[in-house]
């Protein structure tokens, strides 16, 4: 137990954070790092769309058009970053941010909000490896797809902490699929903390995704499927496919797919219907993150996407399980946009004839 001292951390952060501090920063204040998995060149695929889909792309997000281009574009040989291990001493971690020597780094949004001059100093002391982040506590897609890779290396350190509360629904679910089985905790402090580097689809870390995919899979009865939709309805940020019903019903009629919904089918359900088919389709958003976990390597995920929320970043992911990506650009804004059946069609033809 610590004394109840009072820091002032947070105005050397807020003058550093003027000045573009982040989690490289952050990890610079590390008393030690080493390699996990070595940097290497990879192989990215290139995502697969009809010939005239840019053009119906009216805004962007979470990256320019020539960010969308470029990834859709692929690189037979992208220079991709080694995995790193950081170990730090004498961290705080209070309401969502760490604090250490003159740096900061916030995984979620502050519950006490603004920007304090000071915080009181955590009584209680603990050591262990985090491996939760920033996009993983905002969307669900990124927690299963981002933090539960990295749990594995946080797993391997000795003691994975997290921040986040108990859950139920599709995250309790799978926690207890991967064998997850955290310290969670509040406001603390460090006496040594680890945090990693994992955001570089190096072998390493399509390793881990092979062995979070097998564990989700572990024991079920997967029957072959044409493909699976997943249903987003109005769940999340919106993106509002006007036609998704219609979608959904002749992908049934026409293809034989399946159609899940996340707000009744559980984790291990979801599972085994995607494990046993090479082909999932929805609208662009975390719950297709269902779809990457369970996928087959070779698989395709094809995005439903709406003209003024266009993004890319699904396909970083889909990378990494070794899965194809595809796109599908609508007409209307995300608030309310369809798409033309026949466009789907041939889209889930030029995939066909890749898998051909």
């Amino acid at each position: 137990v610590r004394a109840n001292m009072y820091s002032l951390r947070p105005i050397t952060n807020r003058l550093s954070r003027l000045f573009g501090a982040g989690a490289g920063e952050f990890l610079a204040t590390a008393t030690e790092h080493w390699e996990i998995s070595p940097a290497e060149s990879v192989a990215i695929a290139p995502g697969i769309w009809l010939p005239d889909q840019a053009e119906h792309i009216a805004r962007t997000e979470f990256g320019d058009i020539g960010d969308i281009l470029a990834q859709m574009q692929g690189d037979p040989q992208e220079w991709t970053p080694a995995t790193m291990g950081y170990r730090l001493r004498d961290v705080d971690f209070v309401d969502g941010v760490l604090y250490a020597r003159g740096a900061r780094l916030d995984l979620r949004e502050r519950k006490g909000g603004g920007w304090g001059l000071g915080y009181p100093r955590p009584q209680a002391s603990v050591s262990g490896a985090m491996y939760e982040s920033w996009i993983g506590n905002r969307w669900f897609g990124n927690w299963l797809l981002n933090d539960c890779l990295a749990y594995r290396l946080a797993e391997a350190a000795g003691r994975p902490v997290t921040s986040a509360p108990v859950r139920h629904g599709h995250i309790a679910g799978y926690e207890r699929l991967l064998g997850m089985t955290p310290e969670r905790i509040g406001d603390v402090h460090f006496d040594e903390l680890i945090l990693f580097d994992d955001l570089h689809n190096n072998s390493g870390r399509m390793a881990r995704a092979q062995e979070n995919r097998a564990r989700v899979l572990a024991g079920r009865d997967c029957k072959p499927l044409p493909g699976v939709f997943i249903f987003r309805g109005r769940s999340g940020d919106a993106r509002i496919l006007e036609n998704e019903a219609e979608i959904a019903e002749r992908l049934e009629v026409d293809y034989g797919f399946r159609t899940l919904y996340t707000d009744r089918d559980d984790a291990g359900a979801i599972a085994e219907a995607v494990g046993g088919t090479g082909l999932v389709l929805g609208v662009e958003g975390s719950q297709l993150a269902h779809g990457v976990v369970a996928l087959r390597p070779g698989g395709t995920v094809l995005t439903i996407q709406p003209a003024d929320r266009v993004t890319t970043s699904l396909k970083l992911l889909t990378d990494c399980w070794r899965q194809q990506y595809a796109m599908v650009v609508g007409d209307g804004p995300a608030s309310g946009y369809r798409v033309d059946w026949d466009q789907l069609r041939r889209t889930l033809d030029l995939i066909t004839q890749g898998n051909g």
